[in-house]
Formats: C-alpha cells, structure tokens, sequence
C-alpha cells in the first residue's frame, strides 16, 4: 500500500489588488453571510454558515469574494470547503479542504473539488488545471504529485495521508510527466526523478542573477540554525520564479528552495520584483511586504545574534 503524508504549509490567501470596488460581508438575521457593495446592492445573497470569526460589514479582500462554510442545509461534498465567487456575484468555484479551511495558495495556485475531482485556480479565480484526478498534492518545486483510485487512510489521527491508488507527477501545465534517470538537474519525488521544471526568458534570468549574487548571504543565515553539519553544496538555496505578473498582480514571485527543493522557511524567503525588476520586496508570512534591503539586514542581525548564543552552531556564518 502506497501513501503520501501531507505536510502542512502556513500560507494565508493575501491580495494585490489596488482599484477593486469596496464590498462588505453582511449578516441576516439568522446569522446568514453574504456580501454588498458599497451602496448596499446585494451580490451575493446571505446564504452560509461561517466558520472564522467575521464582523458584520467586513470589508472582502482580494480578487475573489471567499465563504469560510457551507450553504445552508447543504450535503456536504468530499474534500470541499467554502465558496468562491467573483466580485460580480457569479459562482466561481470550491476550495479543496485542507488543514481546517480552504486549501493554501502554493506558487500561485490552489487546489479545488468538483463532482469529486480536484483541479487548480489562480489568484483570480481562473481555473488553471482542470479537475480530473481524486487527489493532487500542492504544488512545490514545479511538480504535483497525483492520484486516482486512492483515499484517505481510515484512522482517527488528526493529520491523515493519502493511499493506495494509481500515481503521478503533473506539471504546471497539468500534463503527466515521466520520470528520468538520476541527474544532478533532476529533481526528487517520492524516490523517482523527473527533469528541471523551470524556464525562463532573458528578462526573468537578470532578475535570478540579482538572488544568485546574494545566494551566498542568503543560504549562511538561512542553514545558521540547521542542527546538521552541511557540505558547501548543500548549504544553497535555489531561487525560482514561480509567479508572473497578471491581472490584480504587478509582481514575478520568487521562491527560494532549500538543498531538498522544498519550500525554504514558513515566513520570509519569498520575494516580490517589479516588473521592471527595479524593485525587490519580501514577503512576511505572505501578507507584509518589505523592502528587501531592511529584511536582509534584519535577517543578518538575527542570524549572528543566533550564533553568539549557540556558539556550537555547525554551520558558521562568515566572518
């Protein structure tokens, strides 16, 4: 029997948008949630139960409009939580249910269910990869893995995994990939390799190059509290760009990786450029955004003040 453990990333929906027309949630009297305008036109009829806490007259952030809860007497549907419409009123699409709420966004998509299939949206609510497997793993690294014929295992552990069933690897494009021998470009899923899932034009390659100048940096105050003694190889981050500008987006999103390719770090380590590529922020826990420079100089402070108290720290900052 084959399973895959669902690690749990902390990453909040946040938005960009700039000009949107301001709606707000609003209660019936029975505690029904739904939204208006601003001129108290109804958009969305108060028709659900809502989980997270929420203020009558709640100001909806973001690009989509986002129920935490069912409609109303509602069957509920395997792997679903919440709504999403679009600021107009029209049924979008629902969230897959993941770690108590709807699925997190992971390099700027998030998974959905329909008729039991689960598939990807983008931060505008534009379905991205159709729905079409039972399961698909979040995004990371360019890769998601994906099954058919499996389910969740029968156990009463909070934190459950995925198994049996037939598997796979899809890419952004939703496209099955095979795996290839090992290589050093070749990237690690469940023990089989599949190639290098990133490309880039010249212009996304200048705004690598300004991560790749301070990888150095970067990587020793990012492995200064890793408990293991790393080789030079394995102490690096991987920088890739994992979003490009769109609507309500004037940004490309830079993930940086660790030496396993995941995810490097639950806060920070995400970064915002410009579409010039003139300006560089960095993402806090994916709402706050700062100016590069004071976040490095902050991390770097935080880095040596770690090592004067853990003088035994294997991996040594530079002098």
């Amino acid at each position: 029997m084959k399973k895959i453990l669902l690690i749990i990333s902390l990453i909040p929906i946040f938005s960009f948008s700039q000009e949107n027309e301001i709606l707000k949630y609003f209660k019936s009297k029975d505690s029904l949630v739904g939204v208006k305008d601003q001129n108290g036109k109804i958009i969305v009829p108060a028709q659900f139960k809502i989980f997270s806490y929420m203020k009558d007259g709640d100001v909806v952030e973001g690009e989509t409009i986002y129920f935490d809860g069912p409609k109303q007497n509602e069957t509920a549907e395997k792997n679903a939580w919440g709504y999403i419409y679009d600021r107009k009123g029209n049924f979008l699409y629902r969230p897959f249910f993941y770690d108590n709420g709807a699925d997190y966004f992971s390099e700027g998509v998030r998974r959905f269910v329909k008729n039991g299939k689960v598939g990807f949206a983008d931060r505008n609510g534009t379905i991205v990869i159709k729905p079409k497997h039972d399961f698909v793993s979040s995004f990371n690294y360019g890769y998601a893995a994906y099954c058919d014929g499996c389910d969740w295992e029968k156990t009463e552990e909070e934190h459950k995994a995925i198994v049996g069933g037939t598997w796979g690897v899809m890419n952004f494009k939703g496209e099955t990939v095979q795996p290839v021998g090992k290589s050093a470009a070749a990237i690690e899923i469940n023990g089989k390799y599949y190639p290098y899932p990133f490309s880039y034009n010249e212009k996304e390659k200048n705004i690598l190059r300004f991560f790749e100048k301070q990888n150095k940096m970067l990587s020793e105050i990012y492995y200064v509290n890793h408990y293991n003694k790393l080789s030079e190889d394995e102490k690096k981050l991987f920088f890739e760009i994992v979003e490009r500008p769109k609507k309500n987006f004037p940004f490309y999103q830079v993930n940086a990786y660790d030496y396993r390719k995941a995810e490097a770090g639950l806060s920070g380590y995400k970064f915002l450029v410009s579409e010039d590529g003139k300006k560089v922020l960095t993402l806090e826990f994916d709402d706050e955004k700062i100016p590069f420079e004071k976040w490095l100089q902050e991390e770097r402070k935080n880095a040596e003040k770690f090592q004067n108290e853990h003088p035994d720290n294997p991996n040594k900052l530079s002098k």
